[in-house]
C-alpha cells in the first residue's frame, strides 16, 4: 500500500497541556503505521492556558510540523484583567451571578466580536501560507481539528480554493456545547454561528466526532458522511506503585463551575458525618484546574479538612495518581448538552485498574461506555441514595483490600486501534 500524505491544522500541540492535545499527538504517532504520512500545522507562539513540556518527549521525531505565527487578543484582556483573563481562556467561566464588570465585558466582546473564537485572526494568513504549501507538496487531503472552530474555518476556505479532500474532525460540538450560552451571544451573532457551523458540515467531504450523541446532531444538519472516533487510550510505562493509604477518591482534570455536583458533596458529609471509620479514612484529591465555586461548595459542606488541592500537573503524574488512587470521579454537567461529551480522561481511567464513579445526565455516552466496560458506576443526578450506597459499598471493599475493577472490551479503545479507523476513513475520502 503506497503511503499517503495528509496535512492535520490544529491549533492544540506541545507543549500545549491538557485534553485538547492528546487526541492528535496519538494519532499522528501511530498514522505511520497504516501507510500515511501525517504534516502537522500548529501555531508558533500561541497562547496556551496550559504548558506541559513532557509531551513534546511524544512528538515522533520523523514528523514535519508546519509552524506559523498567530494574533491572539488575550493581551488586550489582561489590560481589563489579568487574572479573569487567564481563567476564562482556560475555560473556566463564574457563574453569571458572581462575574465582574471586567468578566462579563471579557466574554461580552470574545462571543460577540470574534466568531467563531478567538483565534479566528489565524485564519487568512494561515489560508495563504497553506495554500502554496499543499501546492508545491502535492497534498490533497487535509484534516482539520476543532475547538477551536477556526481550525475548520480554515479548511473552509482551502476547500474553496483547491481541489483537496477535507475531513472536519469535531472533539465537541460547536452550536450545543455547555459554554456557548455563557458568551452572551447577540442574536444575530448566535446566527452566524450557526451559519457557519452549517456551511462547515456541508462543505467538509467527511466528518468525524467523538460520541454516538454528537453524530445524531449532525445527521440533523447534515447530509455528509459522518463517522465517530472516541477517544482512547494509549500504552505507557507509568509505574504507580502502592495505591494511596487513605481512601482516596480523586477528580483528575478541570472541575468548572457548572460541573460543581452538589450531591457528591452532600454524600460524603454525611458519610463522613455518620461514619467515624470513613471520616478517619476519608481523603479527597482533586488535580487540576478547579473554580471557586466548586471550592466554595467544598467548604460550605464541611469536606474541606479532607481535600487536597493538587493542582495542574503533567500528564505523566495524572496517569500515576490515576493508578494510585482508590476510586476515580468523573463528573459531568446536568444537562442534555452534555450527553455527547466524553472527557478524554474516561479512556485513561479505564486502564488504570481502578474503580470509576460517574455522575452526570441520564442516557449520555459516559454511561454506555462504563457500563459495557465494566469499569465503575453511574449515577445521573436524582439518585442520591444510589450514589451514597455505592460510595460506602467501595469504602468497605477498600477497608477488606477488595477494591478491584475486572475491566472488559477495552482493546477498541486503544489509540492504535483508533488510529487505523482513521487511517480507513483518511483512504476513504
Amino acid at each position: 500500500m503506497s503511503e499517503k500524505k495528509v496535512l492535520i491544522i490544529c491549533y492544540y500541540w506541545p507543549p500545549a497541556g491538557g485534553p485538547g492535545v492528546q487526541r492528535w499527538l496519538k494519532f499522528v504517532k501511530y498514522l505511520p503505521d497504516f501507510d500515511v504520512e501525517p504534516i502537522v500545522y500548529c501555531p508558533e507562539n500561541a497562547n496556551y492556558p496550559i504548558i506541559d513540556n513532557s509531551l513534546l518527549s511524544e512528538i515522533p521525531e520523523q514528523i514535519t510540523i508546519l509552524k506559523q505565527p498567530i494574533k491572539e487578543p488575550y493581551g488586550l484582556a489582561r489590560l481589563l484583567s489579568k487574572k479573569s483573563s487567564k481563567t476564562i481562556s482556560s475555560g473556566v467561566i463564574p457563574k453569571e451571578k458572581k462575574q465582574s464588570l471586567a468578566e462579563k465585558l471579557m466574554l461580552y466582546i470574545r462571543g460577540n466580536f470574534f466568531i467563531p473564537d478567538a483565534r479566528k485572526l489565524w485564519i487568512k494568513p494561515s489560508v495563504r501560507f497553506l495554500s502554496n504549501y499543499c501546492k508545491e507538496h502535492t497534498i490533497d487531503t487535509i484534516i482539520t481539528t476543532g475547538p477551536p472552530h477556526s481550525m475548520h474555518l480554515i479548511g473552509l476556505q482551502l476547500k474553496k480554493h483547491l481541489q483537496i479532500n477535507w475531513i472536519a474532525d469535531f472533539r465537541d460540538p460547536w452550536t450545543t456545547i455547555g459554554y456557548h450560552k455563557a458568551l452572551k451571544l447577540s442574536k444575530s451573532s448566535e446566527a452566524k454561528h450557526k451559519a457557519l457551523e452549517a456551511q462547515v458540515l456541508n462543505a467538509a467531504d467527511q466528518i468525524i466526532v467523538t460520541s454516538h450523541h454528537t453524530k445524531n446532531e449532525f445527521l440533523t444538519k447534515t447530509q455528509q458522511p459522518i463517522t465517530v472516533i472516541t477517544n482512547g487510550y494509549d500504552t505507557h510505562g507509568v509505574r504507580a506503585g502502592q495505591k494511596d493509604e487513605k481512601f482516596t477518591l480523586a477528580h483528575i482534570g478541570s472541575l468548572l463551575s457548572e460541573r460543581n455536583p452538589e450531591i457528591l458533596w452532600q454524600v460524603l458529609s454525611e458519610l463522613i458525618r455518620d461514619n467515624e471509620a470513613f471520616s478517619k479514612a476519608f481523603q479527597l484529591n482533586l488535580i487540576g484546574v478547579v473554580s471557586d465555586d466548586v471550592l466554595d461548595a467544598i467548604t460550605a459542606h464541611g469536606l474541606k479538612p479532607h481535600l487536597n488541592l493538587v493542582g495542574y500537573v503533567s500528564h505523566e503524574s495524572a496517569i500515576r495518581f490515576q493508578m494510585q488512587s482508590q476510586v476515580l470521579l468523573l463528573i459531568e454537567i446536568d444537562s442534555e448538552d452534555t450527553k455527547a461529551i466524553i472527557p478524554g480522561k474516561l479512556f485513561e481511567y479505564l486502564i488504570s485498574e481502578t474503580p470509576i464513579l460517574a455522575i452526570g445526565p441520564e442516557d449520555s455516552d459516559i454511561e454506555r461506555i462504563i457500563s459495557t466496560t465494566n469499569t465503575g458506576t453511574y449515577f445521573n443526578y436524582s439518585q442520591k441514595e444510589a450514589l451514597k450506597t455505592q460510595v460506602l459499598n467501595y469504602f468497605n471493599a477498600y477497608s477488606n483490600n477488595s477494591l478491584k475493577v475486572n475491566a472488559i472490551g477495552l482493546q477498541p479503545y486503544s489509540r492504535k486501534a483508533l488510529t487505523k479507523d482513521l487511517s480507513e476513513v483518511i483512504r476513504s475520502v
